[in-house]
């Protein structure tokens, strides 16, 4: 009680690596729920009980008073602390909208509560959009590539496939020559990997 399992909430967060998630936290996150509404409950009763006595909020400290204080203060802290996890959370979902296609991995999609997941298809829906709209991907390199064409190693049998500028049969251990633009959808789904030197 009084944010010691808000305090946990964040702490699972901040010990995770910096963009990785840990699995969503159902049953602390409802622990710290519950320790909420019985602040509520108590400030509640704390603050009723002020009133049918008539005493002043702004002259009178009494035990009650200061109760008062205490429940509504752990109220907040518990509050900031769970906008804080579920804050942090969207942040990292967000920011795979950038970096995975509409089908997230089975190990991140695991991870993810119900709305989380719901977050992440509207975010990357809305983000598609908004790039064919403008007929620009938005999510390759923001530095310009000195070539427009890498080398790759496909991982995992894609089959045939139409490019930009070529049809390709995408085998698996097969290593091509082939456009940026049109490599970074497999690699972002772990599908090809790119081979440097």
């Amino acid at each position: 009680m009084y944010g010691r399992k808000a305090y946990q909430l964040v702490k699972e967060f901040t010990n995770s690596e910096s963009g990785q998630l840990t699995g969503f936290n159902d049953d602390l996150f409802a622990q710290v729920i519950e320790d909420c509404k019985e602040h509520v409950l108590k400030l509640q009763s704390l603050l009723r009980k002020m009133q049918e006595e008539g005493s002043d909020n702004q002259t009178t400290k009494n035990a009650d008073h200061f109760g008062a204080l205490m429940h509504h203060l752990a109220l907040v802290r518990n509050k900031r602390c769970l906008m804080a996890y579920v804050y942090n959370r969207a942040e990292v979902v967000q920011n795979l909208g950038w970096t995975v296609d509409l089908v997230l991995p089975i190990e991140i999609e695991e991870k993810l509560s119900i709305s989380e997941k719901e977050y992440f298809k509207s975010h990357s829906k809305t983000l598609k959009s908004y790039m064919s709209d403008l007929d620009i991907d938005l999510a390759v390199d923001m530095v310009p590539p000195k070539d427009p064409y890498i080398k790759v190693r496909v991982l995992e049998e894609i089959g045939n496939v139409v490019l930009s500028d070529q049809s390709a049969n995408l085998t698996r251990f097969a290593i091509l020559f082939l456009r940026r633009t049109d490599a970074e959808q497999y690699i972002s789904q772990g599908k090809m990997e790119e081979l440097t030197g």
